[in-house]
C-alpha cells in the first residue's frame, strides 16, 4: 500500500515518542483515534514494520497492539533523525513513589515537623539527612525483594 511520507513521519514519530501504539481493526474508521492518519495506513504500516521485526504485535479484542523493539528503536532514531539521548516514553524511569515510599517520606516529614528546632538551617539539614537515611531504607527494602523474588 502507498502511504504518503507525510503519515508515515506521523506515525514513525508517535511511535518513538510513546513507544507503544494501538489501532482498532477496523480498516473503514476514517482516521486513528491518536493520530490524524487513515487506520488502515497505521494498520498497514505496523504490519510492515513486524514482518521487519521491528516491533511487536500483540491482537485482543478487536484491536492491535504494537511494541517497539530495541531494533525499532534505531530504525526510528535512523529514520527520523534524532538523537541518541531521546528515548520512547517506555524506556524513560518513572518518578512516582510507590505506596511504601509515600510513607516513608510521610514519615520523615512528620518527624521533622515535630521537631522544634531555633535554628531553621539545622532543620532543614536535620531533614535532608532523614531523609537519605530513609532512602537508603527504600532501596535497601528493593534490592531485599529483587533477592527474593529469585
Amino acid at each position: 500500500m502507498i502511504v504518503p511520507k507525510s503519515n508515515r513521519t506521523e506515525v514513525y514519530k508517535y511511535l518513538f515518542r510513546e513507544g507503544v501504539i494501538y489501532a482498532k481493526k477496523d480498516p473503514n474508521l476514517p482516521k486513528h483515534p491518536e493520530i490524524d492518519v487513515p487506520n488502515l495506513q497505521v494498520i498497514k504500516l505496523l504490519q510492515s514494520l513486524t514482518s521487519r521485526e521491528l516491533v511487536k504485535e500483540q491482537y485482543a479484542w478487536q484491536h492491535y497492539y504494537w511494541y517497539l523493539k530495541d531494533e525499532g528503536i534505531e530504525y526510528l532514531r535512523e529514520y527520523l533523525n534524532l538523537p541518541e539521548e531521546i528515548v520512547p516514553a517506555t524506556l524513560k524511569k518513572s518518578t512516582a513513589l510507590s505506596s511504601a515510599d509515600r510513607r516513608d517520606r510521610e514519615d520523615v516529614d512528620r518527624r521533622a515537623d515535630a521537631g522544634e528546632a531555633s535554628d531553621a538551617t539545622a532543620t532543614v539539614a536535620e531533614v535532608t539527612v532523614v531523609r537519605r537515611v530513609a532512602d537508603s531504607a527504600v532501596a535497601r527494602r528493593r534490592a531485599d525483594a529483587g533477592e527474593a523474588s529469585d
